[in-house]
This record gives C-alpha cells, sequence and structure tokens, in this order.
C-alpha cells in the first residue's frame, strides 16, 4: 500500500490516491477539482480508479468526480447519504456547499452512488478500508482506516481540526468525533483534507482541539 496526495482546486483540497501496489489499482479519496489533473497523474503512474471515497460532501471535496467518472466509468463512489444533497434524503441543503447532487441533476457522469455508514468494510482488491462516522464538520463527514492510515477529511487537521460553523457543522458533534479518534488503540498516518500530514501519537500529544475532546 502507498498513498500519493495531490493538492487540488483554490482550496488546495490533499486528494489522497490509496495505491494497491500488487494489483496497480488505486482508490481516490476527496478529489475536489482538477479532475482531469487527477486522471492523467493516475494514468501516468500506470494506475487503473477503481473506487472513489469521499469523506464529506462539501464542494472542494466533490467537484472533481465527474471527470474521473467519465475517465473510468466503473469506478465505484461511496459517500455518506447525509452530505448528498438530493431533496428527500433529509433536510434540503445549500446546493453550492452540497453540489453532489446537483453535479448529477445537470447532467454529469455519475451513475450511481454508494452509500457508506459507520462500521461497513470495503475492499480495493487486497486493502480494506474500515468507514468511522466523524460528523462535526458536516453530518455526513466519515474518516477512513486502511491499516496504519487515516484519511481524516475535514475533521482532523495537523494542530487543528474543522471549522463546524457550516451548514450541517456541530461544535458538540466535532468534539465527540475528536474524543474518538484520539481514544483509537494504537498509531496511525493521517491524512486530512487539507494542510500536512501527521501522526495521530502527534495530535493526541500537541493538538489542542483532540487534547481538550480527550478530557472529556
Amino acid at each position: 500500500m502507498t498513498v500519493q496526495i495531490i493538492p487540488v482546486g483554490a482550496l488546495q483540497t490533499n486528494c489522497c490516491l490509496l495505491i494497491d501496489e500488487e494489483s496497480r489499482r488505486c482508490a481516490a479519496i476527496d478529489p475536489g477539482g482538477e479532475g482531469e489533473r487527477i486522471a492523467a497523474a493516475i494514468e501516468r503512474a500506470g494506475l487503473e480508479l477503481g473506487r472513489i471515497f469521499l469523506t464529506h460532501g462539501h464542494f472542494d471535496h466533490v467537484e472533481g468526480v465527474p471527470a474521473l467518472i467519465d475517465r473510468w466509468p466503473e469506478a465505484e463512489v461511496y459517500m455518506s447519504k447525509e452530505d448528498f444533497g438530493q431533496p428527500g434524503l433529509g433536510r434540503s441543503q445549500d446546493q453550492r456547499l452540497f453540489p453532489a447532487w446537483s453535479l448529477i441533476e445537470s447532467g454529469g457522469p455519475w451513475a450511481e452512488v454508494n452509500w457508506y455508514k459507520e462500521g461497513d468494510t470495503l475492499l480495493l482488491d487486497g486493502l480494506t478500508i474500515s468507514v468511522l462516522s466523524t460528523p462535526g464538520h458536516s453530518e455526513g463527514s466519515v474518516t477512513l482506516l486502511c491499516d496504519t492510515v487515516m484519511f481524516a477529511g475535514d475533521t482532523l487537521f495537523a494542530g487543528s481540526c474543522g471549522r463546524c460553523d457550516m451548514e450541517g457543522g456541530s461544535e458538540r458533534k466535532m468534539v465527540a468525533s475528536l474524543k474518538r479518534l484520539g481514544e483509537l488503540e494504537g498509531d496511525f498516518t493521517v491524512y486530512s483534507g487539507h494542510g500536512p500530514a501527521s501522526t495521530l501519537a502527534e495530535e493526541r500529544r500537541s493538538n489542542h482541539y483532540m487534547r481538550q475532546a480527550m478530557r472529556l
């Protein structure tokens, strides 16, 4: 297993390529823009895209999906239903902030979206990915674990955490999610939705928000 980071879009979202070295297939986690550039990077590396995992539904984490599906139409898209933005799947959401549904309605190529939730286990050839529900930044935010690697989206950043003041955000739920991540056994390399990578051990030691949450 290897991980390649491609910062994309105006907000420099970390699109993470989770690569199964044996099969040369990968998952794109949070392709938030510049889908053609992500696709070109996948092809240059001699990889095939098998899965697309979205840690949440904000525009800066999903807007590159249509270009990837256009190139690999069999790739499966996974996200939380709570962040999809489709009328009838919960409360109405701002389509600018949660554009997945509007991307489909406007003629985007997403043939199907698979919902994942707490406790689900997903496979990418020889890799096993576990889904943790970690709301706070948005109601449908998840953290993905693969071996000793954590894809934290906008829940946990190096030295910080995601903002909670947008639609679907909750400071109370963010505190609970940070506490949960901090109490996981062992150490993980942490790839966040923005900014540098870290380790869970370092965040337990020095991240003020996580330390405060773990005291509760």
